[in-house]
């Protein structure tokens, strides 16, 4: 039985998924299956390819966050991939949702982020801290339904839990996300943060590239539709 991806791109040198919250993107210590797993699965049934499939992990989600997630299936295209991601010549936009309004509707974000490897979080300061790395953002709020607050996020940077730490340091925890200070229970561990878009230029065909996931099939996302 064939495992349920849905692929946002895909030709002989990139695959693009559009994650479900609560996937893997790579393993763990859960050792549960993970989302590059399937996709090797998807590529050597549609392709028969026998032996091992070549499956680059370009860039990650949190588990609990749903979206655009890039894989390159080429070593050269993995290789010029991972420069665009660390040259920044790539644009990223999420969707997030709070059960909170900031106090500014938009503007910048900087913070300083120290990562806790074993608590698997992080700590925000308001200050360049020992340690602690430069974190960048912008938002905009798009909309309010309720006591529900929907953001589009560019990050600037790309730290670990950045826009989640960052939001929930200016008072607008992301849904669900108990980790850092929202009271808001999703009832599946998932939280309002989606990947809506990732745009570059493709690293062989030298084309602009523009990938769009429409979020999850949410009570919290369905209510701005």
């Amino acid at each position: 039985m064939r495992e349920r991806i849905e692929i946002l791109l895909e030709d002989n040198h990139l695959i693009a998924i559009n994650k479900m919250a609560g996937d893997l993107v790579q393993g763990d210590d859960t050792g549960d299956r993970t989302l590059a797993d399937k996709c090797k699965t998807y590529i050597k049934d549609k392709y028969h390819k026998p032996g091992e499939v070549f499956l680059g992990v370009v860039h990650r989600l949190d588990r609990p966050v749903s979206g655009v997630v890039l894989f390159a299936r080429t070593s050269k295209a993995l290789s010029r991939m991972n420069e665009l991601f660390r040259s920044r010549e790539t644009e990223k936009m999420y969707w997030a949702v709070s059960d909170r309004k900031p106090v500014q509707p938009g503007g910048e974000l900087v913070h300083w982020l120290e990562k806790n490897e074993g608590k698997n979080r992080v700590t925000v300061y308001k200050r360049e801290t020992p340690g602690a790395q430069r974190c960048e953002l912008s938002y905009k709020v798009l909309d309010s339904q309720g006591a529900l607050t929907l953001f589009e996020v560019y990050p600037i940077t790309g730290r670990s839990h950045q826009i989640r730490a960052q939001l929930a340091a200016v008072n607008c925890p992301l849904i669900g996300d108990l980790k850092y200070g929202s009271a808001y229970v999703t009832g599946d561990k998932s939280i309002g943060l989606h990947a809506r878009l990732l745009a570059f230029q493709h690293p062989v065909k030298k084309e602009p590239v523009r990938i769009v996931a429409a979020p999850p099939d949410r009570d919290w996302w369905r209510i701005f539709k």
